[in-house]
């Protein structure tokens, strides 16, 4: 990408951050202003968006132009996210809803774990242009598929009792979004520079591997959250917390245990697969009336996370050394465990599910 845009590789290198401030500036005031559209219509216009983004950002030769588009991907990805867990939710009755929501969530570790080492192999087998072609391409079909199979659904009332003061107020949503905020940001600390840690120990040749590891523990959670999410959301969520916290203090210990680490990775992953799926769980239920702009809320911190996280890493990478990078997860999950164990309302203890009809 840097010779065919004539642009160096840390200017390329933006193209990620300008992808994630846009989700992150776009994605609440999006979500306010389109809460009353159908929410089928609203899909098919963000993935549109999101297709001819990509589109452009193949065949662009200008740095500008790219950086444009990439910021359109971010508003059109950042709007999908925030409205796609309540659609899911309001297809099936609720005792289903956390399960729907965990279904819908799979496609992030899958999109990990597949998706970047396809991107990567399209990259160097024709070029880079052809991977934001392929994305393109199962844009459209996903398009289709939406328009064929995917059930319409109404917006929702806007007033002052589901606006972004008001949403605050509500008690458990801050304790969520601090969660988010502390989770994300120690979880990409760690697995932004994961290979970087694996080089330093000894497995540079493994990474694939390593995060195929990773990826298959992360379904086996996102599994287990779908089976127990509706009556233990709470011990889910300490589970989780406690498991990541753990393997990478192992991490930081046994870093030249090779087997040991493939355990530690798993572990984490393990813990990791299935936080998307309660996170947003736990902001859908605090938020009550309110549940849209409470996700579009964590959809912002979500990604304000990611970037942090990245900028985090790299300067514990630069100021204490690779092999300091692992003891940033458990600093970071202590509080997050405390907030979790805190907060009657963001993660109670008994989750009641009244067994209604799905919504329009």
């Amino acid at each position: 990408m840097s010779a065919s845009l004539g642009a160096s590789e840390a200017a390329v290198g933006q193209t990620v951050t300008i992808y994630a401030i846009a989700t992150a500036l776009t994605t609440i005031p999006l979500a306010i202003l389109t809460a009353k559209w159908r929410r089928k219509p609203l899909l098919l216009v963000t993935m549109a968006l999101f297709a001819v983004a990509n589109t452009v950002t193949a065949f662009s030769s200008d740095y500008l132009l790219t950086m444009i588009a990439r910021f359109a991907a971010g508003v059109a990805a950042g709007l999908a996210w925030a409205m796609i867990a309540g659609y899911a939710r309001r297809m099936v009755v609720p005792s289903l809803q956390g399960k729907a929501i965990a279904v819908v969530m799979t496609g992030i570790p899958l999109a990990l774990g597949l998706g970047v080492p396809a991107g990567a192999f399209l990259a160097g087998l024709i070029d880079w242009r052809a991977a934001f072609l392929a994305m393109t391409v199962l844009t459209l079909i996903l398009l289709l598929w939406v328009l064929l199979f995917v059930p319409d659904q109404a917006g929702t009332t806007r007033d002052r009792s589901t606006g972004v003061r008001a949403t605050l107020a509500t008690p458990g949503v801050v304790a969520v979004l601090v969660v988010v905020l502390l989770f994300v940001l120690a979880h990409t600390i760690g697995y932004t520079y994961i290979a970087t840690y694996l080089h330093q120990v000894g497995l540079g040749a493994q990474v694939d591997l390593v995060l195929l590891a990773f990826g298959l523990a992360s379904l086996v959670s996102i599994w287990v959250t779908g089976t127990f999410i509706q009556t233990h959301l709470r011990a889910l969520m300490i589970f989780t917390t406690v498991l990541v916290g753990v393997a990478s203090t192992a991490l930081a210990l046994v870093f030249d245990n090779h087997v040991l680490i493939y355990v530690a990775v798993i572990v984490w992953g393990l813990g990791w697969g299935g936080v998307p799926t309660l996170t947003q769980t736990a902001a859908n239920d605090a938020g009550g009336k309110a549940a849209d702009t409470a996700q579009s809320m964590l959809v912002t911190l979500w990604n304000l996370s990611m970037a942090l996280g990245g900028i985090a890493g790299g300067l514990i990478l630069a100021g204490l050394g690779t092999l300091s990078l692992p003891w940033a997860l458990p600093v970071l999950l202590l509080p997050t465990l405390i907030v979790v164990l805190a907060s009657r309302h963001g993660f109670p203890r008994y989750r009641a599910v009244a067994e209604t009809e799905p919504t329009d």
